[in-house]
């Protein structure tokens, strides 16, 4: 086993070619699964849980407390659609565009995500696992009908033209916003049932949908070599999926600013930005 630690920002580039030659011997005529996190989509203007930019003091949103306190309801519909504005205007970046392009080779089998932008499938990416959900979409936990997350905006725009759109918001990687002046604020209900719709993500609280960690594993297992990219691997659904790859012995290479839980049985760390260790990949895997 093997880590390398590269120099911080702004240092000589060419230091990253050493790692990149480790990576490209790992990961050369594999089929490799892709495991993502907050920090491939931060080079797209979403910040990350503990970075640069990440809001303050968040508290993400509790399933029982969305469920039970209309006022807890109220301030996540404001804030999840303030931060939807934002999610809804940002673009793949080039780490989202490699990946795509080495799928398209054949050379990726997939991407599981931990992420809920939706960025991977914009940039190109087709097998995409979604593990924490996809904020384009609204589901009523009623009857199971689904929405388009646009038409659950515009809606929600007619509703609450008092809410607006401030210059200066610190939305999540989860796309919430957290705001407090919620009272008038009008949720949208279910135009099928009445029921109450929920943004198709997961929530504090609530358990990944089983068919749904079973794709992610099922990519794991059929590929050659595990990328994990952008995640510091505290999320337990990635350690999961880490523990699988080293049980099969097969090589783990992860790409990440600062530390990550699985840095010591990776075959490989590259402790730098994802979009120009993917691109740099790209361009030497064939």
């Amino acid at each position: 086993m093997s880590i390398s630690t590269l120099p911080a920002p702004g240092e000589a580039a060419g230091t990253l070619a050493p790692a990149l030659d480790a990576a490209e011997l790992l990961l050369a005529g594999k089929r490799v699964a892709v495991l993502t996190g907050a920090g491939i989509s931060t080079d797209s203007g979403i910040p990350d849980y503990r970075g640069t930019g990440a809001p303050v003091n968040r508290k993400p949103m509790d399933f029982s407390a969305f469920l039970g306190d209309e006022r807890a309801r109220k301030r996540y519909w404001a804030g999840s659609h303030l931060g939807w504005n934002h999610f809804s205007t940002a673009e793949p970046n080039a780490g989202h565009r490699a990946l795509a392009e080495l799928e398209s080779r054949g050379l990726v089998a997939g991407v599981i995500t931990q992420n809920v932008d939706g960025l991977h499938a914009r940039a190109g990416s087709r097998r995409v696992v979604e593990l924490h959900g996809a904020m384009r979409r609204v589901t009523c936990v009623t009857c199971g009908q689904t929405f388009a997350r646009s038409d659950i905006a515009e809606r929600m725009t007619r509703e609450n033209p008092w809410l607006g759109y401030p210059d200066a918001i610190q939305t999540g990687p989860d796309g919430d916003v957290q705001i407090d002046y919620v009272d008038q604020m009008t949720v949208p209900d279910c135009t099928v049932c009445g029921g109450l719709l929920k943004p198709d993500v997961v929530f504090f609280g609530e358990f990944i949908p089983q068919t749904v960690f079973a794709s992610a594993r099922a990519l794991v297992r059929g590929a050659d070599a595990l990328l994990i990219a952008g995640s510091s691997l505290v999320v337990n659904s990635g350690i999961r999926l880490l523990d699988q790859a080293a049980k099969r012995r097969i090589p783990v290479v992860i790409v990440n600013r600062g530390e990550t839980r699985g840095d010591r049985r990776a075959s490989l760390k590259i402790d730098s930005g994802t979009s120009e260790v993917l691109a740099s990949l790209a361009a030497r895997l064939r």
